[in-house]
């Protein structure tokens, strides 16, 4: 406290304070400015001491600034130690409550006199701002000091979020030693709710179970764990038990039991709890209000999440943002930046939430005008400061593909997070750059240390020497042992051509690999068509195959001509009890083409079908369209082409091609004109099935004219395949000059297969000399 502040200064400011908030006639009578500076040497025996012992003078301090002039005040007086200790609580718990930790530490060091309920304060602000190593060290010098722990004690202590389950089960263990457990709902409702953050719900429902003394907030309480941890039956079994038993309801057990609703997106049990909130009138409270809006929004009612907010009927900054927020992510995010605009207009300032959720809105639309605007807005409020905020920024300028913007928000962070420094990464492995690694060293250098979707973003685009040490990195820090992980590292040596010989090396000896690992490797292994060394991997492989193990297997095998071995495969599976999918039937089908047998493709079309009709959908049908005309049952392919509801390209191909298969060049030709006016642009393959049924019907005019359409009308660039079909229906029909020319005009080198295509179409004509 600085020297040159005199007593009566100090005294002077805190008087005007008092007569701004107190009117009682003890006040005015007592006291006056004029009064307090005439006889300053009576002020510490008289009125003021008085004053600052009463609750009611520190309810009405409202600033850091007037605590630190109180503060001074109590020492110019000069308390004795029993007066002062109740002065210098309340200016140590106005300290923490205005956010200057550090002040109310130095305070409480220079305490000569404390009670438990200095320590309280202590615990407690700690606790709040997620020191634990101080708040432990203070809870273990109150027991030596000789304090019994209060209420207040243990929940300060526990409403800390970085305590750790040895340290909860440590204070477990000494509640239930104390009276407190069983005569205090507080503390034991404390407990349950630190338990079930930890992922303790059973040893949190023992709690429950075993307090003698439960209130409201402890059944609320206890629902919400159920319902975070999806046991919404529970939850739903307690609700009903409250009602049956009479305990009251209040705000509070309707927003707990909604939120259970949300990851699940049940609205049936939302619609329920809706209808009982009526019934007691709580739904017009605006929590409730607000939690219905959420719960319908998120169980992706719009309609009636929409129509709820419009009936709110004093909305709030949450009532803005759970609806902006619910827009933002649906199907159509512009319509937050409306309720963005017309919040504002109501007259309501936006937060950090607000803000958030806009950006994501920006970031879904690509608007990089609209971002940007919202940038600046977030700059003049300084708001960008903020980790949660700046990583919104920097997540949109990341996804617009703007890096440089991105890497100046990211440098405007004050407090940079490991989500920070991931999204950033992502941005630069996204465009392949290797600064992504040099970030990952930076971060580390600085004391953030990466996490296993740090380790999978840098692995993208990651060389081979980048790619050696993050693989040592990840032995050192444990993180080869996450799947993911692993199953990216897999990929980022497959990338550099190198898979093979890196699972070779001693880098991977005495290395599991598990399902998930396995089921990566193996894919790579297909997609490089290395089907035999699929097989290996799988054989090797202990733990029980997933639905996707089988779906690679069977795919490898269809793939390599194993037919027989395919169904022996499926057959199998089936034994083990996994349901096939839609990717198991896609090779099942494409086996069945293979081998030309429809008996065995109906019997697959019936046990689809059989085992759920709805999961028939657009990519199986393609398949099924090919399967049924290339085994002779044209009518089917039809059939199922006609059923399809929400067809593609790749869809209007098959049909094409199965009719032009068929001989039916002029209804391919039809459907190749349907397709075009239904919306669908054709692509190359679409184009190689019209000239192909053109070919075999020798269409040659229509053929000819759709070949220089392709890329006139519709920016279709032929390929080898389509010159290849065009000179053979030039060949075929005899105008050998014309396709003689066509070849010329190529603009790539003829290969021997279109040589080839030309002599045959002269032979066929006896064109010896041309031949």
């Amino acid at each position: 406290m600085k020297k040159a502040i005199s007593l009566a200064s100090i005294t002077t400011k805190f008087l005007k304070i008092k007569f701004l908030f107190f009117s009682g006639p003890r006040f005015q009578c007592s006291f006056s400015t004029e009064n307090c500076l005439y006889h300053v040497e009576n002020i510490k025996h008289s009125g003021l001491i008085e004053l600052l012992q009463e609750p009611l003078t520190w309810v009405q301090i409202h600033s850091l600034g007037v605590t630190k002039s109180l503060h001074a005040l109590i020492i110019k007086i000069g308390f004795t130690l029993e007066q002062v200790i109740f002065p210098l609580n309340n200016v140590l718990s106005k300290y923490v409550l205005y956010g200057d930790v550090n002040e109310a530490r130095g305070l409480f060091d220079e305490m000569t006199h404390k009670n438990a309920v200095s320590y309280n304060t202590m615990i407690t602000a700690y606790s709040q701002y997620g020191n634990v190593s101080e708040a432990w060290k203070l809870f273990s010098e109150i027991r030596r000091c000789g304090f019994d722990p209060t209420q207040f004690t243990f929940g300060g202590l526990l409403s800390c979020k970085f305590l750790n389950y040895h340290q909860v089960a440590q204070l477990h263990a000494l509640i239930e030693k104390t009276p407190l457990f069983h005569t205090n709902a507080f503390v034991g409702t404390s407990l349950l709710t630190t338990l079930g953050k930890c992922g303790c719900i059973h040893e949190a429902w023992q709690i429950f179970k075993s307090m003698p003394r439960k209130n409201l907030v402890t059944w609320n309480s206890m629902i919400v764990l159920f319902g975070q941890h999806g046991y919404v039956e529970n939850s739903m079994k307690m609700f009903i038990e409250i009602l049956r038993d009479g305990r009251g309801l209040s705000e509070a057990t309707f927003v707990g039991l909604l939120s259970c609703f949300v990851e699940l997106s049940d609205v049936e049990l939302g619609e329920q709890v809706h209808g009982v909130a009526l019934k007691y009138g709580l739904d017009i409270a605006i929590s409730v209000k607000n939690s219905l809006v959420n719960m319908y929004a998120k169980c992706f009612c719009a309609q009636t999440s929409n129509k709820m907010f419009e009936e709110v009927p004093v909305k709030d900054t949450i009532s803005w943002n759970i609806i902006i927020g619910a827009m933002a992510n649906s199907d159509s995010p512009d319509k937050a930046l409306s309720a963005f605009v017309e919040m504002y207009a109501n007259g309501f300032s936006a937060n950090e939430i607000t803000f958030i959720n806009v950006l994501n809105s920006c970031t879904r639309l690509k608007s990089i005008s609209d971002g940007e605007a919202l940038h600046a807005q977030l700059f003049k409020k300084r708001l960008e400061i903020d980790v949660r905020v700046g990583s919104a920024v920097l997540s949109f300028y990341v996804k617009c593909d703007k890096l440089e913007d991105a890497h100046r928000c990211f440098n405007d962070i004050c407090e940079k997070s490991i989500v920070s420094w991931n999204t950033l990464m992502l941005g630069y492995s996204n465009r392949g750059s290797p600064d992504s690694f040099l970030l990952m060293r930076e971060m580390i250098r600085r004391g953030c240390y990466p996490n296993d979707f740090s380790f999978s973003i840098v692995m993208k685009s990651s060389r081979i020497a980048e790619l050696v040490q993050l693989h040592s990195l990840m032995i050192k820090t444990g993180y080869l042992e996450y799947s993911y992980v692993l199953s990216s590292l897999m990929c980022g040596y497959a990338k550099n051509g190198l898979l093979s010989d890196a699972l070779n090396s001693k880098a991977f000896n005495g290395t599991p690999f598990d399902v998930v690992s396995t089921n990566v490797m193996a894919g790579i292994y297909n997609r490089s068509r290395q089907y035999d060394k699929t097989m290996e991997l799988f054989s090797a492989l202990e733990d029980p195959p997933d639905m996707i193990s089988w779906n690679i297997l069977i795919a490898a095998c269809s793939r390599i001509g194993y037919h027989k071995e395919v169904f022996d495969l499926f057959r199998h599976m089936q034994r083990t009890g996994v349901i096939p999918d839609n990717y198991t039937y896609v090779s099942l089908f494409s086996s069945c083409t293979a081998l030309c047998n429809l008996g065995l493709g109906s019997s697959l079309h019936s046990l689809l079908i059989k085992n759920d009709s709805n999961s028939c959908d657009t990519f199986v049908c393609n398949v099924m369209i090919n399967m049924y005309a290339k085994c002779g049952s044209l009518d089917s392919s039809i059939k199922i082409f006609n059923g399809i509801t929400k067809s593609n390209v790749i869809s209007w191909t098959a049909i094409i091609s199965s009719l032009g298969l068929h001989g039916y060049a002029y209804q391919a030709i039809e459907k190749f004109d349907e397709m075009i006016m239904n919306g669908f642009k054709p692509d190359a393959v679409a184009f190689t099935a019209v000239l192909s049924a053109c070919r075999h019907a020798g269409l040659v005019e229509q053929g000819m004219s759709l070949f220089k359409e392709m890329n006139s009308k519709y920016g279709v660039e032929p390929e080898m395949d389509h010159y290849v079909i065009a000179v053979d229906l030039l060949a075929r029909c005899g105008r050998l000059v014309e396709a003689e020319e066509l070849i010329d005009k190529m603009p790539f080198p003829p290969n021997a297969l279109i040589w080839r295509t030309f002599l045959d179409g002269c032979k066929r004509k006896r064109a010896i000399l041309i031949s």
